[in-house]
């Protein structure tokens, strides 16, 4: 998602390893196909795709309760990943001709390489002065491809203007806007998104080092329609953290923030169970212009059973102030919280590509257990 951001964010610059220095959050620029085809193509309206849930430890020490605080707020998100991320593979062009150092080694998109000769490296620069340390010198890269552990050796090929690159593109970091779904008063967490935050290029599940949210302001919007779903434009300021996050997962990104942080006036509301959700009409607070969170008419048209992730629950967009405004769902209102019998029932996760007046919804009871790391039965 495009932002302006009022103060350059720390991310990474691109270096002479032909490396992909880490670019901003675009928050919902890829596509995702339907399952088995079962379902209409849908774009995350916030993030990007979803990825294999991981296990979420809640924050030590604190308590959780059954009513969370809905938000509908956006904010500004920037993720620092734990290694560094595969984007891509490249040729070297040497005196000799052309060679991949990377790909000849093994490596291959969507690895996340963590250790080079046994050093941790969790950005691009660490990598950059490695490579221009060794030069030709053989480098043990360890790396992570899924649940595997990986041990390589490369060494970095010298190009015609004498430096060392091995052809492989990193990304290390990530920054944009997103929504917040709820915060639970009792443990001082919060949920955003609905579904993770995944790189761009290779749909992987960014691995969470450390991150953080901001405040943010919506400038415009870009209206959806039919194949081309809209966003929200913004702006965060970089120079102030409201929390910090500890996990991003297939449910959505989730962190601690203390209450006075919070900013808004609504009062807690019970988390609903599965079985209290129904088809029918419903509403959403989102944030589309400025600093104001705004309800809006929607209806449920269809439940999922268990096992959809976060595609529980089928929404059409029935307000005419939003359809007017917005068209529909766009990104950027992924996380925005579904209300229906004075509970909260779920959030906003998907947009269908050829429909924005329609889309997808996880549950929040889904996303409360994830956030917590409860077990505990919803009622």
């Amino acid at each position: 998602m495009e932002q302006e951001p009022k103060k350059a964010p720390r991310l990474r610059r691109w270096g002479t390893l032909a490396l992909l220095a880490a670019m901003g959050l675009y928050l919902g620029c890829s596509l995702a196909p339907a399952p088995g085809g079962a379902v209409p193509a849908s774009a995350p309206a916030a993030a990007l795709l979803q990825a294999p849930v991981q296990t979420v430890v809640s924050a030590a020490g604190t308590g959780t309760g059954k009513t969370v605080i809905p938000l509908g707020k956006a904010v500004g998100i920037k993720l620092f990943s734990d290694g560094v991320l595969v984007v891509g593979l490249s040729s070297v062009e040497t005196a000799a001709g052309s060679c991949s150092p990377g790909r000849d080694c093994g490596l291959k998109e969507g690895d996340v390489i963590t250790h080079i000769n046994g050093d941790e490296v969790d950005t691009i620069e660490q990598v950059q002065a490695v490579v221009a340390r060794q030069r030709d010198t053989p480098l043990t890269i360890q790396a992570v491809r899924g649940q595997k552990q990986l041990q390589l050796t490369a060494s970095a090929a010298e190009t015609s203007r004498g430096e060392y690159q091995l052809g492989v593109w990193l990304r290390d970091s990530m920054a944009g806007i997103g929504t917040l779904t709820f915060y639970d008063p009792a443990s001082g967490i919060f949920a955003a998104l609905g579904h993770g935050i995944n790189d761009v290029d290779t749909a992987m599940l960014m691995p969470l080092e450390s991150g953080s949210i901001m405040p943010a302001s919506v400038s415009d919007v870009k209206k959806g329609e039919s194949g081309q779903p809209g966003e929200l434009h913004g702006q965060f300021d970089l120079t102030t953290d409201l929390g910090t996050l500890y996990a991003n997962t297939q449910l959505g990104i989730f962190g601690q923030m203390p209450l006075e942080n919070l900013q808004t006036e609504r009062s807690p509301v019970p988390v609903a169970a599965r079985a209290e959700v129904e088809e029918g009409p419903a509403v959403i607070l989102s944030n589309i212009r400025g600093d104001e969170v705004e309800q809006f008419d929607i209806t449920i048209t269809k439940l999922y059973g268990q096992g959809e992730g976060n595609r529980d629950l089928m929404l059409q967009v029935t307000d005419p102030e939003l359809l007017a405004a917005t068209g529909g769902i766009v990104q950027g209102m992924s996380g925005s919280p579904i209300l229906q019998n004075g509970k909260l029932v779920g959030a906003v996760t998907h947009v269908l590509v050829n429909d924005p007046t329609r889309g997808y919804g996880v549950l929040a009871e889904e996303m409360f257990r994830q956030a917590t790391g409860s077990q505990a039965q919803i009622s």
